[in-house]
């Protein structure tokens, strides 16, 4: 039994998205035909989900968001400095 899925993560995203297109509209998962892509959606190309869904640890070691968010959280929280702004910036463009 290999480690991990034995298929690429961008045919894996694939197959959930067209897994969500199958389910009926009342089910819970259902993803209307009408809707772009689940990457497409979000606004994150498939180089930097590979490198957010493989090297996270490396990447963030603190609050990870858009930098609005960021921004709130780290006034929330009463920090000076939102430290991974601008690998979020980066990545999740």
């Amino acid at each position: 039994m290999p480690t991990g899925l034995s298929f690429e993560l961008s045919d894996y995203i694939q197959l959930v998205d067209v897994t969500g297109r199958c389910i009926r509209a009342d089910k819970r998962g259902y993803i209307d035909k009408a809707q772009p892509e689940i990457l497409t959606r979000l606004g994150i190309s498939t180089q930097n989900w590979l490198v957010l869904t493989t090297q996270f640890r490396q990447c963030f070691h603190g609050a990870v968001g858009r930098a609005q968010a960021l921004t709130d959280f780290c006034e929330h929280q009463h920090l000076k400095k939102r430290a991974t702004v601008s690998i979020c910036q980066k990545l999740l463009a």
